[in-house]
């Protein structure tokens, strides 16, 4: 669905993501949403590549130092995530950790989190602010706030066309290949209820991070925007 969404683009941006996050050996770390593992195998990859240590050597701590907890409310998503590991060869690696959670009352204890990612999840969330405050509650002070997200276009012309791209090309695209373009289509206007990224920026800051900022990676008014903060 995120390559018909994204063009294929997602995964550049997911990269983007974990650049900005400089993962680091021995972290704590959560990836909310993240139940395919698209953006902990990342994680996990940077950091084996930090230590200089091919994916498959464990013949040290690094796996009981270094926890990346995937979490996603979807089990189904944990189950894929989970097979894709083992075609990675790090299904068995103790560092990853695949747990069923909600992000508006995650089971961590307060300041335990050397990082929060969440990337094209957050927008899916019920209560913005309450998925906000438990990241801000879980994370150790200096913690750092990561959030992808699709945004809204808002100069008119690319407004137009995007949404002509959004409502018409993908859910026509996405019906032959997944059989269900009730899913694009919700999408789509989950998109279009997601705050602007001010609005988003300011949702966070209020959350109590502190230098808050955002990225538009596409350039012209957005598409997709790296929301960043530090508690």
């Amino acid at each position: 669905m995120n390559d018909i969404m994204s063009a294929g683009l997602h995964r550049l941006w997911k990269e983007r993501l974990v650049s900005k996050l400089n993962p680091f050996p021995g972290m704590k770390h959560i990836d909310m949403a993240g139940g395919t593992g698209d953006v902990a195998f990342r994680i996990l990859d940077t950091i084996k590549r930090k230590r200089g240590r091919p994916m498959h050597d464990h013949h040290d701590d690094f796996q009981v130092l270094t926890q990346i907890y995937v979490c996603d409310i979807n089990s189904n998503m944990l189950n894929v995530g989970k097979k894709r590991a083992m075609e990675r060869g790090v299904g068995e690696d103790k560092s990853l950790l695949w747990l069923e959670e909600d992000a508006e009352a995650l089971h961590f204890g307060d300041n335990s989190m050397d990082g929060y990612t969440i990337a094209f999840g957050i927008r899916n969330v019920t209560h913005i602010v309450k998925a906000l405050a438990e990241a801000y509650r879980l994370l150790k002070p200096g913690g750092r706030f990561l959030c992808l997200e699709l945004t809204r276009m808002e100069i008119p012309v690319l407004k137009y066309l995007y949404g002509f791209y959004s409502f018409t090309i993908i859910p026509a695209v996405g019906k032959p290949v997944t059989g269900d373009p009730d899913s694009y289509q919700y999408l789509i206007e989950s998109i279009r209820c997601f705050p602007a990224q001010e609005t988003f920026a300011s949702m966070t800051a209020e959350a109590g991070f502190k230098k808050v900022e955002y990225e538009n990676i596409l350039e012209l008014g957005g598409v997709v925007a790296n929301h960043s903060g530090l508690k």
